[in-house]
């Protein structure tokens, strides 16, 4: 007998554990990526070896997503996310047993790739237990997990000394106590079965706009998060009034993921992904138009901005997923993170070379063109087919 009440209310039990083991998860990362780049300016390390370090992280993380579905498929999704768990603790510890950077650029690569399994187990059991109706809103509470992690874990440096080995140690507990709420669950991970395996060509002949909605998010996120560093020293904002600005993008983001989770399961994704394009968009024009000094406004800006491009990697997944089979989800999942972790170790490069040309104001100049694209690209998907989430197309049975 199928229980009843509100159809989210009984997808929430089976993915409730999931969804704490990602906070953990969220919160040792969110540790891990400031520290470790506060640590390799603290040893003196030369700026080019710091992007390398950096660099290392999205290398190992592309190449888990590409190999991490046999070790899911081989023994499961439970038994997986140890492996994986273990990876990444023993990376995290690594930082604290050798000296920057040679070392560390295996440990980058290493947790990348862990972090890829982690993720591609979490993301494939929480479309196994969602439906058309629900994914939506099921992602959205997994996006408002992350962006609320994010907001919270960097203000934790504060509380300790960033040059020791604490903080390493206290991500390397995160990220073993993630798998506490998992082991407790009383729910069944989703049945190893027989599984599909595919690469992003296939991806994207199941999903065009999916992959590419979850491309230009890491293309259009990375940048902004990480030059805006860039963009308020060229137009002489202290220190301060970055770390409010983007306080105010991270809850901007945070703000949009749940109303835009359950209008995508109402109204249609993709109708969704151009409102939160046009958002971000009016937002971004005003800055690359005209010189924006107040603080203030600019906080509202970035806010808008953010709530407008935030939630367009949890659109791309539920657009992707509301196709795919569910012995495709493992599949599915490693190729959308892989075109995310693409299109964020491509985002900044570029967009750094656009403000190299420009200045400072073509980093908004970049997001613009992006999200432009994209909205030019989904509006000719909505042309080409009707979608499944959202209400009935007219004449629809």
């Amino acid at each position: 007998m199928r229980p009843s009440g509100d159809p989210l209310t009984v997808a929430l039990g089976p993915v409730a554990a999931v969804l704490f083991c990602s906070a953990f998860f969220q919160f040792a990362q969110g540790i891990l990526n400031p520290l470790v780049t506060v640590q390799l300016v603290g040893h003196g390390t030369a700026t080019g070896l710091i992007g390398v370090v950096n660099a290392a992280y999205f290398v190992g993380f592309i190449a888990g997503t590409i190999q991490c579905g046999r070790v899911i498929d081989r023994v499961g999704h439970i038994r997986a996310l140890p492996v994986f768990a273990v990876a990444a603790a023993d990376a995290a510890l690594l930082l604290a047993l050798t000296e920057p950077p040679w070392p560390w650029i295996l440990s980058r690569a290493a947790l990348g790739y862990a972090l890829a399994g982690i993720y591609v187990v979490i993301e494939s059991w929480l479309n196994d237990k969602a439906t058309t109706a629900t994914r939506g809103r099921i992602f959205a509470l997994y996006q408002v997990v992350g962006w609320s992690i994010s907001a919270v874990t960097p203000l934790a440096l504060n509380l300790g000394d960033t040059e020791g080995p604490g903080f390493v140690i206290v991500a390397a507990l995160g990220f073993a106590t993630a798998l506490v709420p998992v082991a407790l669950t009383r729910v069944g991970n989703p049945e190893i079965g027989q599984r599909n395996h595919f690469g992003l060509r296939r991806l994207v002949a199941i999903s065009p706009l999916g992959v590419a909605a979850c491309f230009a998010s890491g293309l259009v996120n990375s940048a902004f998060f990480g030059l805006m560093p860039v963009y308020t020293a060229e137009h002489g904002l202290t220190t301060a009034d970055l770390t409010l600005v983007l306080t105010g993008a991270t809850l901007g983001g945070l703000a949009a993921q749940w109303p835009v989770g359950v209008l995508s399961d109402r109204l249609g994704r993709r109708p969704m992904m151009l409102a939160g394009i046009a958002v971000a968009v009016a937002a971004g024009l005003v800055p690359f138009l005209a010189h924006v000094g107040a603080v203030p406004v600019m906080i509202g800006l970035v806010f808008l901005f953010a709530a407008g491009a935030g939630p367009l990697y949890t659109l791309g997944v539920g657009q992707t997923n509301d196709y795919v089979m569910p012995r495709d989800f493992v599949a599915a999942s490693g190729g959308l993170l892989a075109a995310w972790a693409i299109g964020a170790s491509l985002g900044t490069a570029i967009a750094a070379q656009v403000m190299a040309a420009f200045g400072a104001d073509g980093l908004f100049g970049y997001e613009i063109v992006v999200l432009g694209a994209l909205a030019v690209f989904a509006i000719h998907r909505m042309i080409r087919r009707p979608g499944r989430s959202g209400p009935p197309a007219a004449g629809a049975p």
